[in-house]
């Protein structure tokens, strides 16, 4: 889809042309294309690249990239154009084939300048000077600066844009290659039309008009003389205008070359315009319009049959890559299959044994883990028995250390008595004092998991004295010996029953005993 967008991009080109155009190496190839069947030569590169890439030929692959991209930019496909350019650059720089190299740089960054990336093209021909110069290749080093030029001028950076003009027509000069003389007084003619200087650019298109007229090059004579005759309607002299104008008409109808034709008819419906002739304005503006209509329909049919052709071929190539790949992936398949056949029974047998094998370890793990978990439920049991009777009896001493003062206090003078009694209140505040049942829940929890942290969540919003209590009923210790550790008597234990059994709301008959067991069932 991308392509297509692409190749329909042309269309744009036609209704917009300047009136002069810039000469760079594509122009020749842009018209020649007209009349070479894109379709058949893009078949034929295409062949020839398949065979030189089989064929390990890195001279021909390079060459058929190259066509590749040619035909790419003749249809205004330019990222495949440069796609087909860089692989052909790949290819070169790996051979060491530096002219060739630079020619290939100088596409890469004519293909740039219609993309209008200019600072990319810039580099390429700069890459490509380099090249010409390390290699002493004149022709070469001008054309790099006519293009570095050109690349000046499309920024607007004038100055720049004639100076480097100027370098490649010294060079030039120098070499004797009149063709190419023509062509940069061509150019030095445009830069100076854009800055509207006219007499300057009048001069060099003469300048460009007398070398092609001696070298009998008609080809490029056509341009110049639209040129010319474009310079001469702007400065105000339209009959004169119009005789270079319909020399280029005459010449362009003699060559074929529908596009100058066009832009020729294009001009002199302009000039007969400004002379008030608009009949014939209208005439040629017209047959200019009839001309890039008939240009753009036959290129829009060749872009589309050449997209049908690369359509084809890649389907043909995937087909064929399809074949290849589905007989090589049967053959894995079949001895794949056999592998695998003889892997699974391996496997099979492998695992039958290590799952055998696996569940008797796991059965003595277990044994061994009741065992362990039964010792050590054992050992916390009597623990826990051991610190219980440990407060017990702490607590029995000090009730019975409390009951003896008691007696002292009866017996004693005044000043003995207080101090008795401040040694009573701390035998009292020893035995309720949380640090013994914070040691006793510990050691408590070790043996019932999560006994308190699910009393916690009874509704009935139990208090740690409730629950210390469900604790001492938990390990079915006697009443006394619950008074003891709790620091109360025994009427004042079977108050705290009657109220824990209303706090949670027990029926008659039913037991604090059989609320701890749904606790910890």
């Amino acid at each position: 889809m991308l392509l297509l967008c692409e190749l329909l991009f042309v269309t744009a080109t036609y209704a917009d042309a300047s009136s002069h155009t810039q000469n760079i190496t594509y122009n020749t190839i842009r018209h020649a294309g007209d009349t070479v069947n894109s379709q058949t030569a893009f078949i034929n590169a295409k062949h020839r690249l398949n065979n030189a890439l089989a064929a390990g030929n890195d001279v021909v692959a390079a060459q058929c990239y190259q066509e590749l991209g040619d035909l790419f930019y003749m249809q205004t496909a330019y990222s495949q154009a440069l796609d087909n350019f860089f692989k052909a650059d790949k290819i070169l720089r790996r051979m060491s084939a530096p002219l060739k190299l630079a020619a290939n740089v100088n596409k890469i960054g004519q293909t740039y300048l219609q993309v209008r990336q200019y600072p990319a093209a810039e580099k390429a021909f700069r890459e490509a000077l380099n090249l010409y110069r390390s290699n002493n290749n004149p022709d070469g080093v001008a054309g790099a600066y006519g293009f570095i030029g050109h690349t000046y001028e499309k920024r607007g950076n004038y100055p720049q844009a004639i100076n480097y003009q100027k370098l490649a027509l010294k060079t030039y000069l120098s070499g004797g290659n009149n063709r190419e003389i023509a062509k940069i007084y061509e150019n030095l003619g445009s830069i100076h039309e854009d800055k509207l200087q006219l007499d300057s650019a009048l001069k060099y298109f003469k300048l460009a008009e007398q070398i092609n007229t001696k070298n009998n090059n008609e080809t490029d004579q056509i341009e110049v003389y639209n040129n010319l005759g474009d310079v001469l309607r702007k400065s105000g002299r339209h009959k004169q205008s119009l005789v270079y104008t319909r020399r280029a008409v005459a010449l362009a109808g003699k060559l074929k070359d529908q596009y100058q034709l066009g832009s020729a008819y294009r001009d002199l419906s302009k000039a007969y315009h400004l002379l008030n002739r608009n009949d014939s304005a209208f005439y040629y503006s017209e047959a200019s319009r009839d001309i890039f209509l008939k240009i753009f329909t036959e290129d829009n049919e060749k872009q589309l049959a050449l997209l049908q052709t690369i359509f084809e071929i890649e389907q043909k190539n995937s087909a064929i890559d399809r074949f290849k790949s589905e007989k090589t992936i049967n053959r894995i398949i079949a001895i794949g299959a056999t592998v695998i056949t003889c892997l699974i029974a391996l496997l099979a047998v492998t695992f039958i044994s290590r799952q055998r094998l696996k569940l008797r370890n796991e059965q003595k793990l277990n044994e061994q883990s009741k065992l362990s978990y039964k010792n050590a439920l054992d050992i916390k049991s009597k623990e826990l028995t051991s610190h219980t009777l440990h407060i017990i009896r702490k607590n029995q001493l000090l009730d019975e250390l409390k009951e003896k003062l008691k007696t002292m206090i009866k017996d004693d003078k005044r000043d003995q008595r207080r101090e008795l009694h401040k040694l009573l209140n701390m035998i009292q505040l020893n035995s309720n004092q949380d640090k013994n049942w914070e040691d006793f829940r510990v050691v408590f929890e070790q043996v019932h998991d999560n006994f308190f942290d699910k009393l916690k969540e009874h509704p009935a919003g139990l208090t740690p004295s409730d629950m210390r209590l469900l604790a001492l009923l938990k390990m079915n210790l006697g009443s006394a010996d619950m008074a003891t550790m709790l620091g109360i008597s025994q009427d004042s234990l079977r108050i705290a029953r009657y109220r824990l059994r209303k706090k949670l709301g027990l029926d008659e008959g039913e037991t604090l005993q059989s609320f701890i067991k749904t606790v910890t069932e």
